[in-house]
């Protein structure tokens, strides 16, 4: 007795939660076909999308389909017996999937249906499967024909949506920065006290007792914007921001900051939330002027003695 055979109906239906323009383009990704041609399937008319499967290969597809988010059906196929040529109705809906011809789904050639693809040499059925396991990380979709049950477990997604990167807060303790943008947030610190620095000396020169009480002032809101930095930067990393009570610590502390520069991120979400958005161009110039200067610094302590040694030797030379 010939074992039963099936076939994949899909009638422009979409599965849960997905939307047409995704399902459209992974349907094209998947039989390797125009946006254009894909665009018939969802007529509301029912398609044979694939025929005369052995029950293993049926739900293969099916699988790998509604992983796409097609809301597709297995059906016996009572015609599979009496031809295996599609008609001409179903060869224009199916979108080559229905054709004698088969395109390959990882390289796109084009060729007889067959097992396996005679330009690069995979197995389709079996690379089918692997891209149904790969996609098994997705929601798993609804059963197509369940029932509503009062004693079916509730199906409602209660898993906490989060954002693809998360808000940037330079005055809080909350949310990720990465290295680039912990150094160029420091320089603009930095920047931003050099004028307040400025007016603190014009303020001495009239009262100590006001300069003393700015310079207090200016002191620990700098202390508190660098912990706010600090802490976000070590959230990135995926440690806890009390560690940042080891720079307290002599030695330690400076190999420590050291670390927080060097240390990349997490990649993807971690316990602190969403990785931090792309880096904008005025956030790496800040970053290099924050490296630049202690490196300026460093080569101004050794050329300005050297240049003063220079002038004075050179006084001496027309003295003589």
């Amino acid at each position: 007795m010939n074992q039963p055979r099936y076939k994949i109906v899909f009638d422009g239906q979409l599965m849960p939660e997905a939307s047409l323009e995704m399902v459209k383009t992974n349907l094209a990704r998947l039989f390797k076909s125009d946006l254009a041609r894909i665009d018939s399937l969802f007529s509301g008319t029912p398609v044979a999308l694939k025929r005369d499967l052995g029950e293993g290969e049926a739900e293969q597809y099916l699988n790998a389909l509604q992983k796409a988010g097609a809301k597709v059906r297995k059906e016996l196929d009572q015609a599979a017996s009496l031809s295996l040529v599609p008609t001409e109705a179903e060869t224009e809906q199916a979108v080559d999937a229905a054709t004698p011809h088969m395109t390959c789904p990882k390289c796109g050639h084009e060729q007889a249906k067959a097992s396996e693809c005679s330009a690069c040499g995979i197995i389709i059925e079996k690379y089918l499967a692997r891209q149904a396991q790969l996609a098994e990380a997705a929601p798993a979709p609804a059963p197509v024909a369940a029932a509503a049950s009062p004693y079916a477990p509730p199906q409602a997604n209660v898993a906490e949506q989060l954002p693809q990167y998360s808000e940037l807060k330079v005055l809080g303790v909350s949310g990720r920065i990465g290295r680039v943008r912990y150094l160029g947030w420091l320089m603009a610190m930095t920047l931003c006290f050099i004028p307040i620095m400025l007016i603190g000396t014009g303020i001495a020169a009239m009262s100590s007792t006001l300069a003393m009480l700015a310079l207090g002032i200016v002191s620990i809101a700098a202390v508190v914007i660098g912990i706010f930095i600090g802490v976000q930067r070590l959230h990135d990393i995926g440690w806890s921001g009390w560690l940042l009570l080891v720079h307290l610590i002599p030695v330690v502390g400076s190999v420590f900051a050291l670390l927080m520069l060097i240390i990349p991120g997490t990649q993807g979400v971690n316990r602190y939330g969403p990785p931090p958005p792309p880096n904008s161009t005025a956030v790496k110039v800040l970053a290099w002027l924050f490296l630049l200067v202690p490196v300026t610094g460093i080569v101004a302590a050794i050329a300005i003695p050297q240049y003063q040694g220079y002038v004075e030797r050179a006084a001496e030379y027309q003295e003589q």
